[in-house]
């Protein structure tokens, strides 16, 4: 309905008038709503001695003026009705009972009567508007009763701003037709639930003094919502896999009492005994993963996955997705709609505000490459942020605000009453079937202590905790509710309570004879074939790349051809023209062997993952994966080398490092033989992303015990484009490598970038592969492979200078790393110079150190050793280096000098910055 029909005084007849013609000529060209008032109220002379007849003839003079005969004003009095109507449908929510222990904010206009030129004298009136809910011609009394039971009881509907009409029906139709209605049964299953809430943290409490548990209390409900999600939807959808993403908050109450790991197990972590497996070092208890097949009610079998995450909040939103979307692209047959299973996200009130990830993945949401058929958030809402009040903790109204970028539905919900968050939960379920879009569920309730159980929040919330210390928690309101309507007595109530602490007592007992804890099984089927491998024998193993040139010169074919009965841009096809001239030649160029290493790996039947920005042409336009015709049809040859193969998928991302990098980390934690690479637009920007970085590439195999096998390609390289489009921070990677944690490679041969990306695939085990790869050596005339060197070689960690005719004329050894090889190559031929050796680290780390003692060796009349690198002296690999090898042998640094930024902006001096360090080199 349009807004110009929607508030108080703004009501024209002429307005109404175009409505009601439009309806005549085609009922179906109006909103339906209108179309049925219209029909029910025919604005014929009929209907308006109806309405005549229905009032009595004091207040039918006053109001409609029938001494003038003025339909006119019948007519008005309908549309003042109506505009009540949307009025309660669209500001409905700011006047609900939401809030369990204060008072809300009051919002102005009311929906008082008298804002909408009605009055209570008009009460017993009947009124043809109410077509417009469901109700038929009824009395405004009965309207007003029950647009209040809908939109201003427990539950708050957003959903005005919606811009589909039809999804906007389908909700309101949701709300007149749902009357749920819970058996006995059901009602005392919630119940039990709600005791379990409590009972645990209970237990806790006084097991633990004064340890951190971060309490689910204030928002018991989520316990029994949980339980009605994975009950209904696998009973009406037939769901059977869910993937829930968290914080802290509840975590371990949701662990014991949904997840149903051990009590026992939980009890061990909090008596704080060490982890058996020595090489990790664990997490603390409410960061920890968690997997389970466990059955519902009903006896049905469900997947359950809760993904570990670390303190950074809503980091764990983008894990979900991307490991709910693995699913769906391996399991699911790459329905992105499916049925069979939902993400869950559950998120704190003042982290979904405050988190910028949150906008990232929802703008996710609906997008080809990363869409996963809806997800249902649930925002366990304590109306707190650490300390910080609502009010200084965001500017819009709801927390939930930035669901309405999607314009998805929003729900606030009372925490307290149990049964209306059930029935939010069937309407976000619903919501999400029918559409395949996101749903948010606002569970509006309270925090029983301070942000942990050790924190005193009357420091910063006096009067709020005075509220909070006398309100009673939605157990015990809802077992008075039970116990008035004779649903349960006091000798249940007492049973169930007892059976509940007598569980809890066993576990509590069974933990003390724990010796050891033990890192959840998290994945661990998935990954059974996958061992965690950290000794140095397994990771500088030699790994067979190897395939022959014939079936390289096939697939090559294959890939750089393009369809004749198609029509190109001139320039893609001269790019494919002189691809296929350069296989014709025996040679590749980078973008050619990153374009065969998958085109084999294709062939071998390994799937593909490539997502980033601008990924599909390449930010240099230098990929081409998807090439397009004249008429924008896309085309990706590597699909097409064999009936089949093995496919790869090709997404260009949202402007997004951090959330996009999070899916893709997300997606190949569920899937390690998938071959999962994330793209920089330029390796600068990989800081965007740090939080994925340091929280979970870097460290999720030491804290969780999961492996994960995610490439990251960073675009590195000074050629003087200032100090954003230069360094990707080569040193931050480097400072994060421990316990051999992480392959860091910077490849300065097309042979050698594709044998280490066939490598990542081939490995009996993964690990995250961070790759510097170049950018003016895209083109560069020296940086070609030949095939034979893809054929029959192998990823070398360390490249000798090759090029050296007489060992003992060597006396100057330069190492470096990555594109400023060209340069000094070109630097020593210019002078003829056959005293240096250049030595090229390929994999920083883990760092080949024995292989470098032999480079050393081999060259006996060596006087100097010189460390290169074109960043600053403060950045790039010299501090890694001198830790890694200053024991080995005394370095000489050449390096620009120390710089907080990374690079200058001017082209002339980073021209005279590059000279320098080469004259530097051979002088």
């Amino acid at each position: 309905m349009s807004d110009r029909y929607s508030f108080l005084n703004t009501i024209h007849f002429k307005d109404l008038e175009f409505l009601y013609n439009k309806y005549k000529k085609d009922p179906n060209s109006i909103e339906p709503s209108w179309s049925a008032f219209f029909h029910g109220f025919d604005f014929g002379e009929k209907n308006y001695k109806a309405v005549s007849q229905s009032i009595n003839t004091k207040n039918h003079k006053k109001f409609f003026n029938i001494e003038n005969k003025n339909e006119n004003g019948i007519i008005q009095k309908e549309f003042l009705v109506s505009n009540l109507i949307h009025a309660y449908r669209k500001r409905g929510h700011f006047f609900t009972h939401t809030n369990p222990i204060r008072e809300r904010r009051k919002y102005f206009p009311s929906l008082d009567l008298k804002n909408f030129g009605l009055s209570e004298k008009e009460l017993d009136v009947f009124f043809e508007s109410g077509q417009l809910i469901g109700l038929g011609k009824t009395s405004l009394r009965n309207i007003i009763n029950y647009l209040k039971n809908i939109y201003c009881g427990s539950i708050g509907i957003e959903y005005m701003y919606i811009s589909d009409l039809k999804k906007i029906q389908w909700i309101e139709e949701w709300f007149q037709k749902e009357k749920l209605r819970f058996s006995a049964e059901e009602k005392k299953f919630f119940l039990k639930k709600l005791n379990e809430a409590v009972a645990f943290e209970n237990f806790i409490h006084k097991k633990f003094v004064g340890q951190k548990r971060f309490s689910i209390e204030g928002n018991e409900s989520v316990l029994p919502a949980l339980e009605e999600i994975i009950e209904y939807t696998s009973r009406k959808y037939l769901t059977e896999d869910f993937i829930i993403g968290m914080s802290h908050r509840g975590r371990l109450n949701l662990l014991s009492n949904f997840f149903q790991k051990n009590y026992s197990q939980i009890f061990s972590e909090f008596q704080g005994k060490e982890y058996k497996e020595k090489s990790f070092s664990g997490d603390v208890k409410y960061h920890l993963g968690f997997s389970k097949i466990r059955k519902t009610r009903q006896g049905r079998c469900i997947k359950m996955n809760l993904i570990p995450n670390p303190s950074h909040l809503e980091s764990v939103d983008a894990i979900v997705e991307g490991f709910a979307r693995a699913k769906i692209d391996i399991i699911y047959n790459k329905n992105s709609n499916s049925e069979k299973i939902i993400p869950i996200l559950i998120h704190g009130d003042a982290a979904l505000s405050g988190q910028g990830i949150v906008y990232e993945v929802i703008q996710l949401s609906k997008l080809k490459g990363y869409k996963t058929g809806g997800t249902i958030h649930i925002v366990l809402n304590n109306q707190i942020g650490f300390t910080t009040n609502y009010t200084e903790g965001r500017s819009s109204i709801y927390c939930t605000d930035v669901a309405k970028v999607v314009l998805s539905p929003v729900l606030h919900v009372n925490a307290d009453d149990v049964e209306s968050v059930i029935r939010a939960i069937h309407f976000a379920v619903d919501f999400r079937m029918q559409y395949h879009e996101d749903v948010f569920i606002d569970l509006l309730g309270y925090r029983k202590y301070g942000h942990n159980e050790g924190d005193e929040p009357r420091f910063t919330q006096p009067s709020l905790y005075k509220a909070i210390s006398k309100h009673p928690n939605s157990y015990n309101l809802y077992k008075k509710r039970l116990e008035k309507k004779g649903i349960i007595n006091k000798n249940d109530i007492i049973n169930m309570e007892k059976e509940y602490e007598q569980i809890l007592n066993r576990g509590y007992h069974e933990a003390r004879n724990i010796k050891w804890n033990v890192l959840n099984s998290f994945l661990e089927e998935e990954w059974k074939n996958f061992p965690i491998v950290s000794n140095d024998e397994d990771l500088f193993k030699k790994v067979d790349t190897k395939i022959s040139t014939k079936k390289i010169i096939n697939i090559s074919n294959k890939i750089f051809s393009l369809p004749n009965n198609k029509k190109f841009f001139k320039k893609t096809e001269s790019i494919f023209q002189q691809r296929l001239e350069m296989i014709s030649k025996k040679l590749v160029d980078w973008s050619m062997s990153e374009l065969l290493a998958y085109g084999t790996l294709l062939d071998e039947g390994v799937h593909i993952r490539l997502s980033g920005e601008d990924v599909a042409r390449g930010t240099f336009s230098q990929r081409h994966a998807i090439v397009k015709t004249e008429e924008e049809e896309e085309i990706i040859l590597l699909n097409h080398i064999r009936m089949k193969q093995g496919k790869i998928q090709v997404y260009n991302s949202p402007l997004s490092e951090y959330g996009v990098l999070g899916f893709d980390y997300g997606y190949a934690m569920y899937s390690p033989h998938v071959l999962t690479l994330w793209e920089a637009q330029f390796g600068d920007f990989g800081n965007g992303g740090q939080i994925i970085i340091d929280q979970y590439i870097s460290s999720g195999e030491n804290k969780w015990k999961i492996s994960n096998g995610i490439v990251l390609l960073l675009p590195h390289g000074y050629e003087g484009q200032g100090p954003e489009h230069s360094s990707a921070r080569v040193e931050r990677y480097l400072q994060l490598c421990a316990n051999n944690n992480l392959f860091v490679v910077n490849c300065t041969t097309p042979a050698n970038f594709y044998h280490l990306l066939r490598r990542q695939m081939k490995l009996k085990y993964r690990k995250p592969l961070i790759v510097f790869t170049p950018k003016s050596l895209l083109r560069n005339a020296k940086c070609l492979s030949t095939i034979e060197d893809l054929s029959e070689g192998n990823f070398q960690e360390i490249l000798d200078d090759t090029s050296v005719i007489d060992i003992n004329q060597i006396t100057r050894l330069i190492f470096c790393s990555g594109k400023i090889y060209y340069e000094l190559l070109n630097k020593k031929e210019a002078l003829k110079d056959r005293k240096t050796a250049l030595i090229r680290i390929e994999q920083i780390y883990p760092l080949r150190t024995e292989k470098i003692k032999k480079i050393l060796s081999k060259y006996k009349n060596k006087r100097e050793v010189i460390w290169v690198q074109e960043e600053p002296e403060n950045m790039g690999l010299w501090s890694f280096v001198l830790r890694k090898l200053g024991n080995l042998i005394s370095f000489n640094l050449i390096a620009p000098s120390e710089s907080s930024s990374p690079s200058t902006g001017s082209y002339l001096d980073f021209l005279k910055i590059q000279d320098e360090i080469l004259k530097k080199s051979f002088f």
